[in-house]
């Protein structure tokens, strides 16, 4: 019988953002400066967004081992928008661009769909979190690869938000598994549909990104 979480892992696959066309152009060095630009005005409103994701997700439980974790995860999250300020700053975006960014609809639906979903049930809350967490290591391997060779990006204001990810979310990721091997198989239904429809939003959000700042993104691509 395929466990949930590799019933998880092949949705992550099968929906991978490393397939959607914006990281494919990201990953071909075929983005121009003001792609990027834009890009770190209209994900910094899912940036700051991830702390209050995990503080609905600390309300959740009463196991003290994970709460101690989620406090820890929160803090980081915390600390982490500053670094994608400084990689805003060295594509020329300025804080206070980032501030008074108006994200389009899309993006705010997204980013306001994780947010709902992190406030379902234990087990749904888990697996929206996993399902945005376990590929962000290769994929932000995969960003800083572009930066450094396509880009010229290769100060650390640049890439450090993304080497960041490459290592948190590892151990990230490892908490949310951990809470959903201790909930088993029972709501197995309810926690793959949460991870689906967390894997749905973040490509809602780079369709978004994508419309917004390059144009129609051409359906056999998606």
């Amino acid at each position: 019988m395929t466990s949930v979480l590799e019933q998880l892992d092949l949705e992550i696959e099968r929906r991978s953002l490393l397939k959607h066309p914006f990281y494919l152009m990201w990953s071909a060095g075929q983005l121009t400066q003001n792609h990027l630009r834009g890009y770190t005005k209209e994900y910094f409103h899912l940036v700051k967004a991830v702390p209050q994701f995990i503080a609905n997700i600390y309300y959740h439980t009463d196991n003290l081992v994970f709460q101690q974790e989620l406090e820890q995860n929160i803090k980081e999250e915390s600390e982490h928008i500053e670094p994608w300020i400084r990689f805003a700053n060295s594509l020329g975006v300025s804080r206070e661009s980032l501030a008074e960014h108006t994200p389009a609809p899309k993006t705010i639906e997204a980013v306001s769909s994780l947010d709902s979903l992190t406030r379902k049930s234990l087990g749904e809350a888990a697996s929206t979190m996993y399902g945005y967490e376990k590929e962000l290591p290769k994929i932000s391997s995969s960003k800083i690869r572009g930066l450094k060779e396509y880009y010229g990006m290769d100060s650390s204001d640049s890439t450090k938000y993304f080497e960041i990810h490459e290592e948190v979310d590892i151990r990230h990721a490892g908490l949310w598994m951990r809470i959903l091997n201790d909930i088993g198989m029972s709501k197995a239904s309810l926690v793959l549909k949460a991870e689906v429809k967390s894997l749905e939003a973040q490509n809602h959000l780079l369709d978004s990104i994508y419309e917004r700042y390059i144009g129609n993104i051409d359906s056999t691509l998606t």
